[in-house]
């Protein structure tokens, strides 16, 4: 009988045996779990990882049709010289594999004095890395644009102090006095008068030589600088010269060429501007069957301007 109890307390102590090393085992498991759910720095650094900042897209996801951007007043002006019913004024679709990222359109009337060309091109830029917006990538392309085109950088804005503190010898008395300052030397106290003459006068005559006018010479002592010897006030070379736009769109540039090589003699007026991650070309031509007939810049330039400003409002509609 002894033998036959101890092996059934041993069978009952087996079960106790086995609850207890199931509880210690649960214990130690419940242990390290405790360990690794305690909240850290690296905690929140593993839930950031792997989500990148996205650039924001550009204002616009479509483009205007290029051959009805232009309404027909403004094709009449840029283009006179067609019939009331010409379908030159309906212009021609430039071939494209999705409007909604490039569309253009040609117009070109002629008449007997010569004929005049208008291109339009609408191109809207995307960007496909996410580190740089649609607007960024639009605005790269662009200044490409203006580098091709030789357009002059925009003048940096200059600081009020840099006036006062830039200029060592704005207190020396012997400043006034020197030949460099100025324009030409005058009123300078120059040793040699007649070296400093000569350099005025040589210095006007260029300038005079450059224009389209054909002037010649520097006006006297005694002319107005202002206006020419017929009583005209001459053209500023500046304000027609190829440039950057401040009022027009984000970003704009006028280019101004006057063609005298090809079979007949040409002005090409160029306005490129940007308008967030649209980039807009404006090509105006004007072509004369008689050299001696040059085309104006002012009339085309202004009317490439005010196409300019059309359009803007165009894509924001």
């Amino acid at each position: 009988m002894q033998p036959a109890q101890r092996t059934a307390r041993g069978r009952r102590a087996a079960p106790a045996a086995a609850l207890l090393i199931a509880a210690l085992a649960a214990a130690g498991l419940s242990g390290c779990t405790g360990s690794d759910s305690k909240p850290g720095a690296d905690d929140s650094a593993s839930g950031d990882s792997g989500t990148g900042v996205t650039a924001e897209p550009g204002r616009y996801d479509t483009l205007p049709e290029a051959c009805g951007a232009v309404s027909p007043k403004t094709l009449r002006k840029l283009l006179p010289g067609g019939a009331a019913d010409d379908k030159a004024y309906e212009g021609q679709a430039t071939v494209t594999y999705d409007i909604d990222r490039r569309d253009g359109c040609r117009w070109k009337v002629a008449t007997p004095s010569g004929t005049r060309y208008l291109t339009l091109d609408f191109e809207r830029v995307v960007s496909y890395d996410p580190s740089v917006s649609d607007d960024d990538r639009a605005l790269e392309l662009y200044e490409k644009k203006a580098a091709a085109a030789d357009i002059p950088d925009a003048p940096a804005p200059t600081s009020p102090s840099a006036g006062a503190s830039g200029d060592d010898t704005s207190g020396d008395p012997s400043a006034s006095s020197s030949p460099t300052s100025g324009s030409g030397g005058k009123g300078s106290a120059s040793p040699d008068g007649d070296r400093s003459g000569s350099a005025g006068s040589t210095s006007g005559s260029e300038k005079g030589n450059t224009g389209e006018k054909g002037g010649t010479g520097s006006p006297s002592a005694g002319d107005d600088e202002s206006t020419a010897s017929d009583g005209s006030t001459p053209e500023n070379p500046d304000a027609t010269a190829p440039r950057r736009l401040d009022d027009l769109a984000d970003d704009a540039f006028l280019d101004d060429q006057l063609i005298t090589k090809d079979s007949g003699i040409h002005r090409d007026i160029t306005v490129v501007f940007r308008s967030s991650n649209v980039i807009a070309t404006i090509e105006y031509d004007q072509w004369s069957t008689n050299k001696k007939d040059i085309p104006e810049s002012e009339e085309l330039q202004g009317n490439a301007e005010d196409l300019a400003q059309e359009l803007t409002g165009r894509l924001t509609e």
